[in-house]
């Protein structure tokens, strides 16, 4: 018998009288005979910080970068007794400034200390933090404004000029406004103009130590958050999160990493790039803080994350998918720039730590010469120190964990959730090779299981069993803010229907395979699964980013493709080609050459005909280029995209047409 990862609680039922089939319930193993107690010391998010300032007062909890004659400086550190003096201070000058426990607090702005400070004086006076996020564009912040009732907001400076902005109108509805630093004097008179009270950081902390107050802590069934998360289609949905929640998944996080021989320690470092307004950042830091380590906050660039890498050298990373895929692509790249012999060698290498890892041995005792030999560099790129990678927010490809898995020297895993679920719903096990490409089993205080979906054919109670993962438990939200029917639509008989398709494996592990939306028919009656084509198509070094298009009026599928601008202009100066990128985007040339490419990719991971790309648009701008073609966590909005590309793709399928006759 393989080892188990999830116990079965109730069977499963078949459907009748049209009602759908429903699998079998699962849950962890930890919960097999009922949910684990909960921690009485741990009610609300402000005891978690609260405990963890008397127990570690002098640790390390919030750092950042200065900017120093032009080059970004070492860390600087706030440490958890410095951190807790200007929260107090904040919460007394919100106090003093009027506003009543219940208020809504909007957070607007990039990672930093200030965020967590705003974050847990809500947290201490009762009120209501709401993250706003302009990467669902400047309508998004006004429509939360509104929408959440928003009394004051805590602002970055260079996102000040957004809300004052005069489009975004309810800014107007605002009492107060804080800036991370200071605002401009013409920021300050526009804000007195509307009526709206404003204030520098030190400015309002200065204020509120001279007007301490008492703390109106909150209940566990208080709301601790309202999450506004990006809709594919339509505004954005205010997910209500209450302290009970929060705790909850905190104390299932605790009870998780009993079980494992490593254990995280004060001296664990996180470096926090994903938005605090998304779900699995927020959680992450809570669990920090909840353990007394540290948090280091990135300088506010993307592009430049390995320089804060190489400065911090965290222990902990947790990327979304385009995140590891770009260390993986570092790393072939400088592969490709080593001699023939010594690549041989990395990949001898890599296969033999490969074989061990799969016979059963841990990671870090597969092959310790391998990881001195040829991965202590890969390591040494995330900052040497890394112990834990987790991915999240979109399916990773097999391809990029298991690479990471092997050259690392870190535990690699994949969980499952999302802001409705407070975060994890299921996660992965470290060292387990039958969790590669999967998302691990249900978390701790959760009961999972799969929903038929007649329409694309899944079915819970086949083999294997397939169908839209429901979710149910003590992390769940309670409903979206001001949204009766949209809960009602998403949550029936308490279970929580995520939109996901799942697959469970018989050791009760879950492998994501679709979503419920997104699946086509083509003309010859195969349904598509396009997101999964697009993660199998995306590998491709040449491909920076695809978007499959089909409809059940064709027999084949189409794509746009972002190439990649480094291996196009490598491609074309070793074939002679001296054009400028937008020009080579042009030529017949590179788009044979691309579709030879995605012809190879689709042959290797053995792509049934009909799913082969047969005709493709090269597009020399990437999508996050263009406004709308994303939604905040970058998944693609299919509506938007089919009104930018209509003209392009109908030209697509007529020459395909054409060269067919």
């Amino acid at each position: 018998m393989d080892k188990q990862f999830a116990v079965q609680v109730e069977s499963g039922k078949k459907g009748v009288d049209g009602e759908p089939s429903l699998g079998p319930v699962y849950r962890n193993l930890l919960a097999k005979d009922g949910f684990p107690p909960l921690d009485s010391d741990l009610k609300t998010t402000w005891d978690v910080f609260r405990n963890s300032v008397e127990k570690y007062p002098d640790n390390k909890m919030l750092g950042w970068r200065e900017l120093v004659d032009g080059k970004w400086g070492p860390y600087l550190w706030k440490t958890y007794k410095t951190v807790y003096e200007e929260v107090l201070n904040t919460a007394s000058a919100l106090r003093a400034s009027g506003i009543e426990p219940g208020c809504k607090v909007g957070i607007y702005g990039s990672n930093c200390p200030q965020w967590i400070v705003a974050m847990e004086a809500c947290n201490a006076q009762s009120y209501i933090s709401v993250p706003l996020y302009d990467t669902l564009g400047p309508g998004a912040v006004n429509f939360i404004l509104d929408h959440a009732e928003v009394d004051v907001v805590f602002v970055q400076d260079k996102k000040v000029k957004e809300l004052l902005n005069p489009e975004c109108v309810h800014t107007q509805r605002l009492k107060l406004i804080v800036c991370f630093a200071s605002m401009k004097e013409e920021e300050k008179n526009k804000a007195d103009s509307m009526g709206i009270k404003s204030y520098a950081w030190n400015e309002f902390l200065h204020m509120g130590s001279k007007v301490p107050s008492g703390l109106q802590t909150p209940e566990p069934s208080a709301i601790c958050t309202i999450m506004y998360t990006s809709g594919t289609s339509g505004d954005p949905k205010g997910v209500i999160l209450t302290h009970a929640n929060t705790t909850i998944n905190i104390r299932g996080v605790d009870l998780f990493m009993e079980q494992f021989e490593d254990k995280m320690t004060t001296d664990d470092v996180y470096l926090s790039f994903l938005p605090l307004a998304h779900i699995l950042d927020r959680m992450i830091e809570e669990y920090f803080i909840r353990k007394g380590a540290s948090i280091g906050f990135y300088h506010g660039d993307i592009n430049a994350l390995r320089d804060d890498m190489m400065e911090l050298k965290p222990t902990f990373l947790a990327g979304v998918p385009r995140v590891l895929e770009r260390i993986h692509e570092g790393v072939l790249k400088g592969l490709e720039e080593v001699n023939p012999r010594r690549r041989k060698i990395f990949n001898i290498l890599y296969n033999y730590k490969l074989r061990w890892m799969k016979a059963g041995y841990k990671q870090k005792y597969a092959s310790p010469l391998a990881d001195l030999l040829a991965f202590r560099k890969v390591k040494n790129r995330l900052g040497g120190r890394i112990r834990l990678i987790v991915s999240g927010g979109a399916p990773l490809s097999s391809e990029v964990e298991e690479f990471l898995r092997v050259t690392s020297c870190a535990f690699v895993l994949q969980g499952y959730g999302m802001t409705e679920t407070c975060g994890l719903a299921t996660l992965g096990f470290p060292d387990e090779m039958c969790m590669l490409g999967t998302v691990g089993s249900p978390f701790v205080y959760t009961d999972f299981r799969l929903e038929e979906v007649p329409e694309m054919g899944y079915d819970p109670l086949s083999d294997p069993p397939r169908g839209e993962i429901c979710l149910r438990g003590q992390t769940s939200f309670s409903g979206y803010y001001k949204n009766p029917e949209l809960t009602n639509e998403v949550i029936k008989d308490g279970w929580f229907h995520t939109g996901d398709i799942g697959e469970m494996q018989p050791n009760g592990v879950l492998i994501i395979i679709d979503r419920k939306k997104h699946l086509i028919k083509l003309s010859q009656g195969e349904y598509i699964a396009l997101e999964h084509l697009e993660k199998v198509y995306g590998i491709t070094p040449i491909v920076e980013d695809i978007w499959v298009y089909g409809d059940s009026f064709k027999s084949s599928l189409v794509a746009v493709i972002v190439p990649s601008k480094e291996h196009s202009e490598k491609w074309a100066h070793q074939n002679g080609l001296k054009v400028s990128y937008p020009e080579l985007c042009q030529m017949t040339q590179l788009r044979d050459y691309i579709l030879s490419e995605l012809k190879s990719i689709a042959q290797r991971n053995k792509l049934r005909g009909f799913e082969y790309i047969k005709g493709i648009i090269v597009e020399s701008r990437s999508f996050e280029d263009e406004k709308d073609l994303l939604t905040a966590t970058m998944k693609k909005r299919r509506d938007k995209l089919i009104n930018r590309y209509k003209a392009g793709i109908d030209n697509v399928y007529k020459n395909l047409i054409v060269n067919k006759h």
